[in-house]
């Protein structure tokens, strides 16, 4: 899973969405899923770059519906595993683009990540997305992941939407413990979100 260089808008990302979704329909398809990555917090009202699409699946009879499903447009990489990422994975153009989706194929027992364990089945919210609604994973768990991975570009627009729109503090301080985030990021999270009001979302 990546984020591309291009930046889409949310028109983009609800239009490919849309798009592969009544796919994966008109095949009967209803795979079990959850939306994760940037394009996850775009949905979610997070202005950030987004570069593609991508989708956590737990079966890899799911990512090879979703291919069957897409095989009309154009193929990025085919449905295959990638044994450095542990990820079974296809990725398709839709609408100019990149909708891939995948499983992680890691064994944790934790809900404090946003791509492996328990955490994207049990921490998500529905998101209208075009004729459908989506499960995509909380922001609380994709600002870990930008956190760890030091994209500024992308955790300083989601602490600032965090901020004004609330999260789940629980959860929050149990993933950055989990995940053992070095004490400056630690503290860079507490001094901007300090004056918002936690609550669930």
């Amino acid at each position: 899973m990546g984020d591309g260089d291009a930046s889409l808008r949310l028109a983009d990302v609800t239009t490919a969405l849309d798009t592969a979704l009544t796919a994966l329909r008109a095949v009967d398809a209803d795979p079990v899923y959850r939306v994760v990555g940037t394009s996850a917090a775009l949905l979610q009202g997070v202005h950030l770059p987004v570069g593609d699409i991508d989708l956590l699946a737990t079966r890899r009879e799911d990512v090879n519906t979703f291919a069957a499903a897409l095989s009309s447009f154009p193929c990025l990489h085919a449905a295959s595993w990638l044994p450095e990422a542990s990820q079974y994975f296809a990725n398709y153009e839709v609408n100019g683009v990149a909708v891939g989706m995948s499983t992680v194929e890691k064994q944790v027992d934790s809900d404090e990540m946003e791509c492996v364990g328990h955490g994207p089945w049990q921490h998500y919210v529905l998101i209208r997305c075009g004729s459908y609604r989506v499960p995509v994973v909380r922001l609380e768990l994709r600002l870990i992941t930008e956190l760890r991975r030091d994209r500024p570009d992308r955790y300083e627009p989601l602490l600032g939407y965090m901020g004004t729109h609330g999260f789940d503090s629980d959860l929050l301080q149990r993933a950055m413990t989990a995940r053992r985030l070095p004490a400056e990021r630690r503290q860079l999270v507490q001094e901007l979100l300090a004056p918002s009001s936690p609550c669930p979302r």
